[in-house]
């Protein structure tokens, strides 16, 4: 083979190990922190909601905040369809399953985006998920 034929069939087979996915690149950059504590550092939070509509998702990115500031949140009450409700105390973005003391009945954020709730549950406080 040529030198011409080695370059095109070399580049050809770089095109299609990077078109397989063979080939890795740099790892995808996080969605966001991974724990703050407020909500202004919360990704996910819906703008301009009306307190007291519909909502659809009570599982992930629950959190909205009306045109007036107030930070609402998605829930089902019972067997009714969700709504917009106002919102504990947010805690920013927490793990679940990790200790909570101290803000018993507040609520935050897992980094995947699920909707967390301080639970205190045989003695120890827990972030655990709010949708349940």
């Amino acid at each position: 083979m040529c030198k011409s034929s080695w370059v095109k069939f070399g580049a050809a087979a770089v095109a299609g190990l990077l078109a397989a996915g063979v080939l890795v690149t740099a790892p995808p950059a996080a969605a966001g922190p991974t724990v703050c504590d407020v909500p202004a550092c919360v990704p996910g939070i819906q703008p301009g909601v009306v307190l007291g509509s519909y909502c659809e998702n009570t599982t992930y990115y629950v959190f909205g905040v009306t045109d007036w500031g107030r930070l609402v949140f998605c829930g089902s009450p019972r067997r009714y369809e969700p709504r917009w409700f106002r919102s504990p105390e947010m805690r920013g973005i927490k793990d679940e399953n990790t200790t909570c003391q101290n803000y018993e009945y507040e609520v935050a954020q897992a980094p995947d985006g699920l909707f967390l709730t301080c639970v205190s549950v045989s003695g120890q406080s827990l972030w655990r998920r709010g949708d349940i």
